[in-house]
């Protein structure tokens, strides 16, 4: 797949849920069909800004009934009256995934801009972009950035500001 295609590119294959286990006052944790690995997801956001829907799974009692509905599409609360779906769930999970300096480097080279570019894009100085790429903790608020423009190129370039005067622009290695 060339990198045109890896930006912005959402897997068609749905993905189902094989089992499911509370793990924690608002987290899961979500074996899918065909996987070996589970994902823990914390459903914290998703409940606190639900409102008057989601407000039963703030109870403890409610969220441990947590269970695999729709055969797998979903996972269920109360028989189904409380649920959240199998392709914003893999979302939520995918999103909570830790951010490495590869995963960063990958990124860049992808979405094929400088380390200037890069820095200016999330705010930090050149150095600071520097030390990321090598071997510095990956701030959230960072790892946000860069998943957001995986998963729609076009915000990346509302925000990207292109160097152009100067030295002829150093591609990211």
């Amino acid at each position: 797949m060339s990198p045109e295609d890896k930006v912005g590119h959402m897997e068609n294959k749905l993905s189902r849920i094989e089992s499911v286990k509370v793990d924690g006052p608002s987290t899961v944790r979500v074996r899918w069909k065909g996987q070996r690995s589970a994902d823990n997801v914390d459903l914290a956001g998703w409940i606190a800004t639900g409102g008057e829907i989601l407000a039963p799974l703030k109870d403890p009692g409610v969220f441990r009934r947590a269970g695999v509905g729709g055969y797998g599409s979903a996972v269920e609360w109360d028989d189904g009256d409380l649920a959240i779906d199998a392709v914003h769930l893999k979302l939520l999970a995918d999103a909570q995934r830790p951010f490495d300096n590869s995963q960063l480097r990958e990124w860049q080279l992808l979405v094929q801009i400088s380390n200037a570019e890069a820095a200016d894009l999330v705010g930090v100085s050149a150095s600071t972009w520097a030390s990321y790429r090598v071997s510095a903790k990956i701030p959230q608020s960072v790892a946000i950035v860069c998943k957001a423009s995986m998963r729609d190129p076009l915000w990346m370039q509302a925000y990207l500001k292109p160097r152009t005067a100067g030295r002829p622009r150093k591609a990211a290695e």
